[in-house]
C-alpha cells in the first residue's frame, strides 16, 4: 500500500503537530520524501528532531496564511496531508477571527496552491464537529445538523472548498472526519488542551480531573494509528470512487467520560497505585459541546478498506505507557 508513494514526496502541513508529526513518522520509516510546513503556532520543534537528520526529511518554515510559504510547500509535492489548522471548539469561541483566518484562509491558500503546483491528491483534516446539532447516532456522512461553534464553520466551509476545487480545477481531494483522536505526541499543556492527555498529566500528577456535566457524554475515541492508517489509505487508494469524498475517521464505538477516567485510572495505576485514589471532579458543561459522538466507519471500509486496529482500550495502554515515559 505505502511503497506506492516511494517515488513520490508527501506534503505534510502542521507535520510538527500531533497527528502530523505521527505521519511524517511513518512516512519515513517507509522512505518516502517527506516535506514538513509548520509555523509551530501549536506544533513542537521536539516532535520532528529525530527527523531532522534524515536524508528523506525537508523543514520548511512558514504560515499557510501566507500564500507564498503554500506555494513553497507545493514546490515538487506529489500528494498532500493537510493537518495545519487551529482546534479547539472553545478557542474558536474565545478568538473567532483567528480560528478562520487559519482554518478558512489558511485552507483555501493551500488548496490554490495544491492546484497550482498540479497536486495528484489533497487528503485534508476534516472533523465531526461537522455533524453539529444533529442528534442521529452513529453520525452518517451525508446527514449532518447545524454548526455549534466557529470552528465548525469553518471545517465545514474546508468540505465545500474542497468539492468546488474538484469541480472546477479537476483537484482531486478526499476529507476525513477526525473523531477525538488521542495517542503519542498529543500536547497535555495549555488551556485548550485535548480530554485524554489533560487528565492523564493530571493523574500522574495526583490531581483530580474535571469532567464537565455528569461525565454521561460519549466520544468516539479514536488511537492515532488508526487516523495514520486512514491517511495512507486516502493518499494510496487506486479506487476512483473513493476520491472528492469525505469519510469519517473513528473507531466506531463510543465511551463515556466516566468510563474513560476509570480505563485511565486502572491503566496508570499500573505504574503508580496512588492514582487509584485521585478524586475525580465535576462542573457545569461547556458551550458548544455536543452530548454525543459515534461514527458509522462503513464508508471507510467500503470504498477505502479502513480496518482500525486499536479500540479505546488498546489505545489508551499505548498512550498511557508513551506519557509515563515522556511526561
Amino acid at each position: 500500500m505505502i511503497e506506492r508513494l516511494q517515488k513520490n514526496t508527501v506534503l505534510v502541513t502542521g507535520g510538527a503537530g500531533f497527528i502530523g508529526s505521527n505521519l511524517c513518522e511513518t512516512l519515513l520509516a517507509n522512505n518516502i520524501n517527506t516535506v514538513c510546513l509548520d509555523n509551530f503556532a501549536t506544533g513542537k520543534r521536539k516532535n520532528i528532531e529525530p527527523f531532522l537528520e534524515n536524508e528523506n526529511f525537508k523543514l520548511i518554515e512558514g504560515d499557510i496564511r501566507n500564500l507564498d510559504d503554500c506555494h513553497n510547500g507545493c514546490n515538487g509535492v506529489d500528494f498532500i496531508l493537510h493537518q495545519a489548522a487551529l482546534g479547539s471548539v472553545p478557542r474558536s469561541i474565545n478568538d473567532p477571527i483567528t480560528t478562520n483566518d487559519v482554518n478558512t484562509s489558511g485552507f483555501l491558500n493551500m488548496l490554490v496552491a495544491a492546484r497550482d503546483a498540479k497536486v495528484k491528491r489533497f487528503v485534508y483534516a476534516a472533523s465531526s464537529s461537522t455533524y453539529g446539532d444533529s442528534e442521529a447516532l452513529p453520525k452518517i456522512e451525508d446527514k449532518i445538523g447545524n454548526p455549534l461553534s466557529p470552528y465548525a464553520i469553518t471545517k465545514y466551509v474546508n468540505e465545500l472548498y474542497a468539492e468546488i476545487f474538484n469541480k472546477t480545477y479537476g483537484l482531486d481531494t478526499i476529507g476525513l472526519r477526525y473523531f477525538n483522536v488521542f495517542g503519542r505526541r498529543q500536547d497535555p499543556n495549555g488551556a485548550y488542551a485535548a480530554v485524554i492527555p489533560l487528565f492523564v498529566k493530571q493523574f500522574i500528577n495526583h490531581e483530580s480531573p474535571i469532567i464537565n456535566g455528569d461525565g454521561t457524554y460519549s466520544r468516539d475515541f479514536t488511537y492515532i494509528d488508526n487516523v495514520v492508517q486512514m491517511n495512507i489509505r486516502a493518499i494510496t487508494t487506486e479506487n476512483k470512487e473513493a476520491l472528492n469524498n469525505v469519510y469519517n475517521c473513528a473507531y466506531g464505538e463510543r465511551t463515556t467520560l466516566v468510563e474513560l477516567t476509570a480505563y485511565l485510572k486502572e491503566y496508570l495505576s499500573e505504574f503508580d497505585s496512588k492514582i487509584k485514589h485521585v478524586e475525580i471532579k465535576h462542573r457545569e458543561n461547556r458551550a458548544g459541546d455536543i452530548p454525543h459522538s459515534l461514527a458509522s466507519i462503513d464508508k471507510a471500509k467500503q470504498l477505502l478498506n479502513y480496518n482500525p486496529k486499536f479500540d479505546i482500550s488498546n489505545g489508551l495502554k499505548e498512550a498511557v505507557t508513551w506519557y509515563w515515559k515522556n511526561l
